[in-house]
């Protein structure tokens, strides 16, 4: 499947790794990272909506989808500096020095990691239902923890997690794609079978993903709020109401990572760009009118 209008490309991004990339439309760079348990089709309305007037360039992540999936022999193929070092370069590839970038999920993690390791790269960061990494494990408590299972149980050490969800992995990625989505009609029975098609080919891969944010991302946004860095360019966060159900202020602390930041909190289920893409293409527009 494909964004319609969008070229398909594999673009060589590092040593033994290129990334599958749909291009669409003319204009300033706009850059789209998918999240899990997706694959750059998330974006299918979004980045059709913007390619009227951008360069829209939306990958597969790096262990995610058709993109290249190298193992992780020692912990950090999947840290997320490296998987924003693959964004940079693949922009840079397609002739792009400096650009907008938008990110959901784990690619909003991708996205914020690579606004603090380039800012002259990144003129704009959108960040879609997401905290910090950092922020992310210490709101987690309780238990309301058990919300996030996911994340403790790929967090284990390599085995255990892999053989748990590749014996069903159907059955495991299917859940989270049906409870976080309000409007199920949203992904459609075609794109679905897209997304765990492609998440059951990927399961060591998006595991070791998930296992670098309980160890080697922490310590990167450990360091970089001990040194006080935060994101230069405009930001905007979109996020559905957890803070309320989690009991924590997700404006707040946004704000002290994003000095020029809009904070707003939507209607909708987890999968924003599919269930309420117009609503998510204006929030993009005006980010950067900024």
């Amino acid at each position: 499947m494909n964004i319609p209008g969008f070229q398909r490309h594999r673009v060589p991004v590092a040593d033994g790794v290129a990334l599958h990339t749909a291009v669409g439309g003319t204009g300033s760079p706009v850059v789209l990272l998918h999240g899990f348990p997706q694959t750059h089709l998330m974006w299918r309305h979004v980045a059709a909506g913007l390619a009227a007037e951008h360069t829209v360039i939306c990958p597969d992540l790096r262990g995610y989808g058709a993109s290249d999936k190298p193992a992780d022999a020692d912990g950090t193929s999947y840290a997320k500096r490296t998987m924003a070092a693959d964004v940079v370069a693949l922009a840079r590839a397609l002739g792009h020095e400096r650009f907008a970038l938008a990110g959901h999920d784990r690619g909003a993690l991708v996205a914020f990691r690579a606004g603090l390791d380039h800012p002259d790269a990144v003129t704009h960061l959108a960040l879609l239902d997401v905290l910090p990494t950092l922020d992310m494990w210490e709101v987690l408590h309780g238990p309301t923890a058990a919300v996030a299972f996911h994340l403790y149980l790929m967090a284990q050490p390599p085995g255990l997690p892999e053989e748990l969800i590749g014996a069903a992995p159907d059955l495991f990625f299917g859940h989270f794609l049906d409870l976080w989505t309000r409007e199920p009609g949203a992904i459609p029975a075609g794109v679905r079978a897209a997304y765990l098609a492609a998440c059951r080919a990927a399961v060591p891969s998006i595991v070791a993903d998930y296992r670098a944010s309980a160890g080697v991302d922490t310590e990167h946004d450990r360091a970089d709020r001990a040194a006080g860095n935060v994101l230069r360019m405009p930001v905007t966060v979109l996020q559905q109401d957890w803070g309320a159900a989690l009991g924590y202020d997700a404006a707040a602390l946004w704000r002290a990572w994003a000095p020029d930041l809009e904070h707003r909190t939507v209607d909708c289920g987890h999968f924003m760009a599919e269930e309420a893409p117009d609503e998510v293409g204006a929030a993009l527009r005006k980010l950067l009118s900024r």
